[in-house]
């Protein structure tokens, strides 16, 4: 983050606010779906530059089933890919279809400033929408744990950079705090891609 810019609370021009019923998982993309070293050239997609033998979105199918017991979950993509695509349908449309059909936004939105916005903390980015869309419940996938008000670290779930949601500890923590998401009565527990123009790291 640009250290000689102010600490930013919330986006500017903040969309109105949008009540979602039910549960909400904010979902990055680079290191939880897939390695966090993503990177896109001009012409040609965006692909997993290290480590080798790795592929975009090879862990999604992980996804679908811890999200299958729970239907009502809805995702808010909370990755830089929304910001840098400029499209929320064209982003979502690379999650397979279970998936997908789940995807109500993103933190990210049109009438924010980009560069703004950008230089948010991830944390901060998520904490706005949470303030936005005020869900009963929600929970976070993220790979960068900085920025996150005190408020929201029980709701993250911090993936491994290369592993993502298929790191075991991580894909355990994560089927308790869904159950406690959904049933907390019945449940002990309650990244980074900026697509630049070029040969770039997303």
């Amino acid at each position: 983050m640009n250290r000689f810019l102010p600490p930013v609370q919330r986006p500017p021009t903040t969309p109105p606010p949008v009540h979602v019923d039910g549960q909400v998982l904010y979902l990055d993309f680079d290191g939880v779906l897939h390695p966090e070293d993503v990177w896109r050239r001009p012409g040609s997609g965006p692909y997993v530059a290290t480590p080798a033998g790795h592929k975009l979105f090879e862990h999604a199918s992980l996804l679908v089933a811890l999200l299958a017991p729970y239907p009502d979950v809805r995702i808010v993509l909370s990755t830089n890919w929304v910001r840098v695509l400029g499209s929320v349908r064209k982003v979502a449309h690379r999650l397979p279809e279970p998936l997908r059909a789940r995807v109500v936004g993103a933190t990210f939105h049109g009438d924010m400033d980009a560069d703004l916005y950008a230089n948010m903390p991830r944390g901060m980015q998520v904490w706005a929408d949470v303030r936005r869309r005020h869900p009963a419940a929600w929970l976070a996938l993220d790979d960068q744990n900085d920025g996150w008000p005190d408020a929201a670290l029980d709701h993250l779930v911090l993936t491994d950079p290369v592993l993502g949601i298929s790191e075991p500890g991580v894909y355990r923590t994560m089927q308790a705090k869904l159950a406690a998401l959904v049933a907390p009565g019945d449940a002990a527990v309650l990244s980074r891609i900026p697509i630049e123009s070029g040969n770039s790291q997303i």
